[in-house]
């Protein structure tokens, strides 16, 4: 498969002013050269092909938005190089928008006052979509999602899942080879976070589009991503495939109870308890993050339930959530 995006030892840095506190010191910073060199992205290297769906993920902070802004153009990078469809993004901005897709946050590219088809017909004539390719992406729109009742209804009248629907049809209109989702199901109910999802999959086989994903849902992660990259603090920690990370993480179960008393408070209890085990608590299940290398999760059963009435349990491998927290504190190398 053709490589659609090249990035080679790639940084990033910022000067940001050193403040001081009070007016006083508000009014020092007017004339101020005190600077600090942040580097927000460091040395990264990567390589997506067309058609892969690759999870962009990182702490906040880490890094993530920089870098999406140096693949579309938007900042240029302080060394290293990257080609987006053969083109220097920062130098090729025109060409490069013309050939990617985004849809970052709640920004949205359609018109708030006007009709979604009107909206459609507007980024058909700056895209110069031809007549017989925009009809056969509204056809392929229709076979997908039922999108009729909603190309005559105002964006301002959508809610927030028909709005976010809306901006992804938007952002495949022109027939991208990329497109940039970040947080694409954000505040969304299950029910349409699950049409999203399925929406983006379909798009993706139909098109070969490649779509990079920023996302903090790991439902998104397990539902999309046949590969992720993780960054912290501007440094890559890994980039593979997730079963391939899960393997780092083989020795852990999760073990999940239901017992008598309050939720929350007897999580706190079995923290004390077991603490070399990772323990929450949400509205059903105590669930208890087990290491087998260190202790089997039998042992820990066998303790809790000297202490505690077990009233049901389960036993899960560890999560995709739990695998991409634990890299997030304690780092791994791909």
């Amino acid at each position: 498969m053709a490589e659609v995006i090249q990035i080679k030892n790639v940084s990033k840095e910022f000067k940001v002013l050193n403040r001081r506190e009070g007016l006083r010191g508000s009014l020092k910073d007017l004339f101020s050269r005190d600077y600090k060199t942040v580097r927000a992205v460091d040395n990264i290297s990567m390589s997506i092909e067309q058609g892969e769906i690759v999870g962009y993920l990182g702490p906040n902070g880490a890094g993530k938005s920089t870098t999406i802004k140096m693949m579309t153009g938007v900042l240029e990078p302080s060394a290293g190089e990257i080609l987006v469809n053969g083109n220097i993004p920062y130098q090729n901005r025109t060409r490069n928008a013309q050939e990617i897709g985004v849809v970052f946050g709640q920004r949205s590219q359609l018109w708030w006052a006007l009709p979604l088809v009107e909206s459609f017909k507007l980024l058909k004539d700056i895209y110069q979509i031809p007549d017989q390719q925009y009809e056969d992406i509204l056809k392929l729109y229709r076979s997908l999602v039922d999108i009729d009742p909603l190309l005559h209804k105002p964006v301002r009248q959508m809610s927030l899942g028909q709005r976010t629907l809306s901006d992804i049809l938007a952002a495949f209109l022109h027939d991208p080879k990329i497109v940039f989702l970040d947080e694409p199901t954000i505040g969304l109910d299950v029910s349409m976070k699950a049409k999203i999802r399925m929406l983006i999959h379909a798009l993706n086989k139909e098109k070969n589009t490649t779509v990079i994903l920023t996302t903090h849902d790991m439902g998104d992660v397990d539902a999309l991503c046949q590969r992720i990259v993780i960054i912290d603090k501007g440094k890559m920690l890994y980039d593979n495939d997730i079963s391939h990370l899960k393997g780092f993480f083989g020795s852990y179960r999760t073990l999940k109870l239901r017992t008598d008393g309050e939720l929350a408070a007897t999580a706190e209890q079995i923290q004390k308890e077991v603490p070399d085990c990772s323990v929450s608590a949400d509205e059903e299940w105590i669930s208890i993050l087990v290491d087998e290398e260190k202790e089997k999760v039998i042992d820990v059963l066998s303790r809790l339930q000297k202490t505690h009435t077990v009233r049901d349990m389960q036993l899960e491998e560890i999560s995709t959530e739990e695998v991409i927290k634990k890299i997030y504190e304690e780092g791994v190398q791909s």
